[in-house]
């Protein structure tokens, strides 16, 4: 059932996809440099210890998992692993390893990598734990008991439950296999240091400024048909923009709204565009032991008033310009598990004031909304959207602050709960509901310091259902207890889900075979450029 609802999501989304890159019937040509204008810099360029996009497209090209998805899809297929086994209880998974690949030092792939890669994520005594914050795996990984090597070539994965989301979860960057030998020469630097097994290997990082990636001419699955991958910041979208029809940079991710038509108007540029997977949505900090706690939402009643206040139809109509649809739930329309008969709190400022009177605030309250300071896909323009929450808050008497800090630092600091609200968003990582309201909305996930649930809220009834959901491979079960799990998350109110945005990618004329991918990461081993 499992895989033809995948399927299902995946015929879904090639069938919404518009201008895929392999339309052109001439040869793929090898050579040639391709500058991407990226929205942002990473954090970090350790697969395994970054939970942004900016960070995932980066190191995407550099690192490989046992499994991946295949070419457009959230369909698992065999990657660094060429086949796998399940055992009758569901809680062995046995890889059989790809022979002879080597990582971007020289040295070998094996089951050792393998166990080094995934276990210096959770076994403390593991001698490089102590250098990352792991939060992906805590979101994702709870159920793995142990890696175990078999031989050099077989390695299991042994789970304390069944995990129905194991193997596509497998496919995320957060299980990349990185180079042991590198690991321990550069220790805590690692992340400034990377090796990995993928089509592309580091050359430069110049926080800030470019990343520099050069063909890996060894790689095991052919050679990328570029020479040289750059990956230049530009968090501005309207700058990234300019430099594209300058030629300074061959693509750009994250259009606005605002510059689609004129883009649409120039004879030398295209753009690919697919349905999001994705959320962007407004927090309100719950949780008491975090520094940004503030005792007002705490309150249900203060939650729905912010619900109430704040015009989304407006925001999708004038900042979206109608590229994207407005969201009632944590996870998007095209994903199955979809709960379309939760009724949404609709735009109604007398309510608002009405609830914040009940909860003993009828001159509103204080507070401080902190906006991202780049253009993300769920959100194109963070700070106008924060402009006009701040004045439909304003109009029930909440006098809401904007606060603004560098991508990595509000991505530190929201995980630590430093904000009383914030916007935020995500893109699906595999295909799976489980990877939206687990990750983001589940007490698992709200761990101070490494929280993906940046509402910090808790909620027993929820936890129980989620877990329950992640135990079952029975796909009706696991659909009803997801739709479940929106009531409760609707009634309760830790966000107000704003916008699922449909995601755009802008390239010169010349620059072919690029796939879009339903969760948005970027793989650039299939491009080439036309001379």
């Amino acid at each position: 059932m499992k895989k033809t609802c995948v399927i299902f999501l995946t015929c879904v989304f090639l069938l919404l996809v518009s201008n895929i890159g392999f339309t052109e019937e001439k040869a793929p040509q090898i050579g040639g440099t391709l500058i991407h204008g990226s929205a942002g810099d990473a954090s970090r360029l350790d697969p395994a210890d970054v939970t942004d996009g900016i960070s995932i497209s980066m190191t995407d090209n550099l690192f490989e998992s046992l499994v991946r998805y295949k070419s457009g899809t959230t369909e698992v297929e065999p990657d660094l692993a060429e086949s796998w086994d399940i055992s009758q209880d569901g809680l062995t998974f046995t890889f059989h390893l790809r022979k002879e690949v080597k990582f971007h030092d020289g040295t070998p792939f094996n089951a050792d990598a393998v166990v080094y890669s995934l276990k210096r994520q959770f076994d403390t005594n593991h001698p490089f734990f102590k250098n990352g914050e792991w939060a992906y795996w805590k979101w994702m990984f709870t159920n793995v008991k142990d890696v175990v090597k078999v031989n050099d070539l077989t390695v299991q994965l042994v789970m304390t439950q069944p995990n129905a989301t194991i193997l596509t979860s497998l496919a995320m960057f957060t299980a990349s296999i990185v180079s042991p030998t590198a690991c321990e020469k550069y220790g805590a630097d690692f992340f400034k240091n990377p090796v990995g097994t993928g089509p592309f290997k580091f050359v430069e990082w110049v926080k800030d400024d470019h990343l520099t990636l050069e063909a890996n001419l060894d790689y095991w699955g052919g050679r990328p048909y570029l020479d040289k991958l750059i990956f230049r910041v530009i968090p501005d979208p309207s700058v990234r923009l300019i430099e594209l029809e300058k030629g300074t940079i061959d693509s750009m991710e994250y259009p606005t709204p605002d510059d689609l038509e004129r883009i649409k108007n120039n004879p030398n540029l295209k753009i690919i565009d697919a349905p999001g997977l994705n959320v962007g949505y407004l927090a309100m900090n719950m949780g008491e032991d975090t520094p940004g706690y503030q005792k007002q939402f705490a309150d249900p009643r203060v939650r729905k008033a912010v619900a109430y206040a704040i015009n989304k139809k407006d925001i999708i109509e004038y900042l979206y310009k109608g590229t994207a649809v407005m969201a009632k739930n944590p996870i998007p329309p095209i994903m199955w598990g979809y709960n379309d008969a939760i009724q949404d709190y609709e735009y109604d400022p007398e309510k608002a004031r009405v609830l914040l009177k009940e909860a003993g605030y009828p001159d509103g309250f204080e507070t401080t909304l902190w906006a991202m300071p780049v253009s993300r896909p769920y959100m194109y323009d963070p700070q106008k959207i924060a402009e006009a929450i701040q004045a439909d808050l304003a109009a029930v008497g909440i006098k809401a602050k904007i606060y603004s800090v560098e991508w990595g630092t509000y991505l530190q600091d929201t995980e630590a709960g430093k904000h009383p609200m914030c916007l935020m968003g995500w893109t699906g990582d595999n295909g799976d509901p489980d990877n939206f309201i687990y990750v983001l909305l589940d007490k698992d996930a709200a761990i101070v310091g490494t929280a993906g649930n940046v509402a910090f809220y808790r909620n027993d009834a929820l936890h129980n259902l989620l877990i329950k959901a992640q135990r079952t491979y029975d796909q009706a079960e696991r659909t009803t207890l997801y739709q479940k799990a929106q009531e409760i998350v609707h009634a309760d109110v830790p966000w107000v889900p704003i916008a699922h945005a449909k995601v755009f990618m802008v390239f010169k004329k010349n620059i072919m075979g690029y796939i879009m991918y339903p969760t948005e990461r970027k793989f650039f081993n299939t491009v080439w450029i036309e001379k």
